[in-house]
């Protein structure tokens, strides 16, 4: 499940928004006969770990005076947007992090190399993905996330359609017991779990990227620049000598003014987020419906904030589940092996007449 399904599904059974309920969806799909919940949020960490290198790597080419480096990188996991790009700035796919988004890094890893571990072939484990975002069905579609006809991700599920699936089956969130989420590809860090809302994907990436491009710990990592509901920010966090521009923006329409912008040379941003919805993730078409959208998706957005806050580790490079990976698999972030599973490239596409 993603780090925006736990801080909304509960508002169908009664809980305040923000309220987060993880373990009460495993029990609940443990009740529909579902053998592994994992998160995708430890996938996000892996995600950081590969983005943030990315980051690490441009800048500081970018500082060595490499004239022909591709700035800003911009965030990759929001299917909506990359598809937006592809659409509308064919010659701007050169400049997106390469990174998949945590869902496809998730489900490759699950079947490519935990499958393997449990002595499983692709074609017996079956990936289902609840996810906060209609768009996700279509970026789990996409040929290059599968082999021949075993894609990475065999189903999307939404989480208002999750909500339907355990009301027609009797499950009630606010009664069923705790249940633990399994940990061998659960653990997660509050970088992570940020994904969800706005702003988040790029403070998670430079809690990390600042740190090992300086070398020094920073004691405060809520980095509230970042922070913010408006639908374009821009802001400047220091890095050693560097003031890091970062822009951060949701909705397409805001995402092609601030693209036009840089193509102009009207702005300049070392690093980007886009999201299509709404303060992000917490916001995504697949969410539970809210009367009070802005009052609620902050409500959300908020409770991703409280468990970041709650947890013992909070920097992805600390997660010991995703260090293990790379000790036993993929050698280190941006390895050959890192991208051979965890990259993927972009594609120029026509927009369909309708």
């Amino acid at each position: 499940m993603a780090p925006a399904v736990r801080v909304a599904i509960g508002e169908a059974f009664g809980f305040e928004p923000g309220t987060n309920v993880e373990n009460k969806i495993a029990a609940g799909l443990r009740k529909l006969g579902v053998e592994y919940v994992f998160d995708t949020t430890w996938a996000a960490d892996l995600t950081i770990m590969e983005e943030a290198a990315e980051l690490q790597e441009r800048l500081e080419k970018h500082l060595a005076g490499d004239k022909d480096v591709k700035l800003p990188i911009l965030t990759s996991c929001c299917p909506a947007w990359v598809k937006f790009i592809e659409q509308n700035y064919g010659d701007m796919l050169d400049v997106p992090s390469s990174a998949k988004s945590p869902m496809q890094m998730f489900a490759t890893v699950a079947k490519d190399l935990w499958g393997r571990e449990h002595g499983l072939e692709r074609d017996q484990i079956t990936s289902v993905a609840i996810m906060p975002c209609i768009a996700k069905k279509y970026e789990a579609s996409r040929p290059e996330f599968s082999r021949g006809l075993n894609y990475d991700v065999d189903y999307v599920i939404t989480t208002a359609e999750l909500v339907k699936i355990f009301k027609d089956s009797g499950i009630d969130l606010s009664t069923i017991e705790d249940e633990p989420i399994d940990q061998v590809l659960g653990e997660y860090t509050g970088a992570g779990v940020i994904f969800g809302r706005t702003g988040g994907v790029i403070e998670a990436a430079t809690r990390t990227a600042v740190e090992k491009m300086t070398g020094k710990r920073v004691d405060n990592i809520e980095f509230e620049q970042l922070r913010g509901w408006d639908s374009f920010r821009a802001c400047e966090l220091e890095v050693g000598d560097l003031k890091l521009r970062i822009g951060i923006t949701y909705g397409l329409k805001e995402a092609g003014k601030m693209l036009d912008k840089i193509k102009e040379g009207e702005e300049f941003f070392h690093a980007i987020e886009i999201m299509a919805c709404t303060y992000g993730c917490v916001g995504g078409g697949g969410q539970p419906k809210a009367r009070k959208r802005n009052e609620v998706l902050q409500q959300r957005a908020e409770g991703l904030n409280s468990i970041d806050r709650s947890l013992p580790i909070r920097r992805s490079y600390e997660n010991p589940a995703v260090l293990a990976i790379y000790d036993k698999y993929l050698d280190h972030p941006l390895s050959h092996k890192a991208h051979e599973l965890l990259h993927t490239k972009y594609f120029v596409k026509v927009k369909k007449n309708k």
